[in-house]
């Protein structure tokens, strides 16, 4: 589901250049569950926008769903994200004007699929917000913004989910319960799932764990 050969990320400053990331080779497979850990400034969440497309290697290739992304200008990126992927992030990225309802219809719409309101309803019942869907991100707890965002990720059934420190801003009761629903849900749509992480209970969950040390890959892959 997710190939990435040589992959290599650098930058230029007036100090010189910053190595992020060194030579990552990594295989993921179809529905596997991934995490990707390591110290703070190892280069896990670079790691995981290559991936997903939302920037470019500076050396390397990278495939997703079978599509070499770096053969891709932005717009053709966007178009595989559109496509097969679903993010997640530690904070939320809810549309703040919109209610939860809204928010998870939005992808849909933006699909233009006909019964959006119909999925976005059923998913929030899955997330256990059926009572809560006219309430704005304002109006809703951590934990419940964090419901609405995991409904929005899957409501499209992506073949790919991505997750940014999905319990980063949480406490660790509501932490555990967004760790749960990630993996039920999961589990229902056989994603594949790929989450960055400092929560070692959630990085113990996944199948496979890549371990990132001053950006080079020590553990893990590719597989």
């Amino acid at each position: 589901m997710i190939k990435a050969e040589g992959i290599g990320k650098h930058v230029t400053s007036a100090e010189g250049r910053l190595d992020i990331l060194t030579a990552v080779n990594l295989a993921i497979k179809p529905a596997e569950t991934v995490a990707i850990v390591g110290a703070s400034g190892s280069g896990k969440s670079t790691l995981l926008g290559l991936l997903a497309g939302l920037d470019l290697p500076s050396e390397g290739r990278i495939w997703v769903a079978g599509e070499c992304l770096t053969d891709f200008d932005e717009d053709g990126r966007a178009r595989i994200r559109g496509q097969h992927v679903g993010f997640v992030f530690q904070s939320f990225q809810l549309i703040p004007h919109l209610n939860a309802l809204e928010n998870v219809m939005l992808p849909l719409e933006l699909k233009g699929t006909r019964d959006a309101r119909r999925r976005a309803m059923t998913m929030l019942d899955q997330v256990q917000l059926s009572e809560r869907i006219h309430h704005t991100p304002r109006q809703l707890s951590g934990g419940e913004q964090q419901r609405v965002a995991l409904a929005r990720a899957f409501v499209t059934q992506p073949a790919i989910l991505f997750a940014d420190e999905p319990t980063g801003n949480l406490d660790k009761k509501t932490g555990q319960t967004i760790i749960d629903l990630i993996f039920r849900l999961n589990r229902n749509q056989h994603t594949t799932l790929v989450l960055v992480t400092h929560d070692h209970a959630l990085a113990e969950r996944c199948d496979r764990t890549l371990q990132l040390d001053g950006g080079r890959l020590i553990s893990g892959g590719p597989a």
